[in-house]
């Protein structure tokens, strides 16, 4: 638990850096496309209090849960606040509609049990939407790049590729409906020369999509088996006016008319 609350502090202090806010900015843009269209009831986001990933979703009930509550006033008006580890969530099976997860996994002891406790609470066809580093682009190499300062707040072993988050979620019946790579700017310490190495963002997303600094992704959690029932009664009811119906007109058709009687 140590490791992962020390994980979590050195995460939020990062993302008050030129190079964490460059990335936040792009996360907050991309989980806002991500939720703005998810309908439901209840929705939880776990970890980085510091952060509202949930602004642009409109359910009724959105709450936060995770190892450390916000010290000051919270940036959102959560229905709820929990203080519990993401790999033990105390909520009910079946419980939410979404879950965010913003670098949840890792800064986790046991990232695979926080999946598998997001897919216990989560609905049929429920969502996850998942921020996480990607270990195969510039800002992973310079990670691994040896007697240098480290450049992220996840050490190498810690980030979850996103081949790896997909056979996860491939296990646990997800399916993924959307996925961004972004930041594709080389690792520097200042925001004048990530600003300036902007238009190295088009270009990634081009010529090489796959190595962006980080990933979103958005699944669906699938039941297999699973149908959706119809109300019988309206088609029921239906058929059977229907049916009365032609009898009605059959018998009407068939009684001859008083003029046809008379001649």
């Amino acid at each position: 638990m140590s490791t992962q609350q020390s994980a979590i502090v050195s995460l939020s202090a990062w993302l008050n850096t030129d190079p964490g806010q460059y990335v936040r900015n792009w996360e907050h843009a991309r989980f806002d496309a991500m939720v703005d269209n998810v309908f439901g009831y209840r929705a939880l986001q776990v970890g980085l209090p510091e952060l509202d990933l949930l602004r642009a979703n409109r359910m009724p009930f959105k709450a936060f849960v995770g190892p450390d509550l916000p010290v000051s006033a919270p940036v959102n008006d959560w229905a709820g606040m929990v203080q519990a580890e993401p790999e033990f969530l105390p909520f009910d099976s079946e419980s939410m509609d979404l879950v965010v997860l913003p670098h949840t996994l890792e800064t986790a002891d046991n990232p695979h049990q926080v999946l598998r406790e997001v897919d216990r609470i989560l609905v049929p066809e429920g969502r996850v939407v998942i921020a996480g580093f990607n270990p195969w682009s510039l800002w992973g190499v310079r990670q691994r790049a040896p007697l240098l300062k480290p450049w992220l707040p996840a050490e190498v072993g810690q980030q979850v590729s996103l081949s790896r988050l997909k056979d996860w979620l491939k296990l646990l019946s997800f399916e993924i409906e959307l996925g961004h790579f972004g930041c594709y700017v080389p690792p520097s310490y200042t925001k004048k020369w990530l600003d300036r190495t902007a238009f190295f963002e088009a270009a990634g997303d081009r010529w090489w999509p796959s190595c962006g600094a980080v990933y979103v992704v958005s699944a669906v959690k699938r039941v297999h088996g699973m149908t959706l029932l119809k109300p019988n009664w309206k088609t029921k009811s239906l058929k059977q006016g229907a049916r009365r119906a032609a009898g009605v007109a059959m018998r009407h058709n068939s009684t001859p008319t008083k003029k046809s009687i008379t001649k």
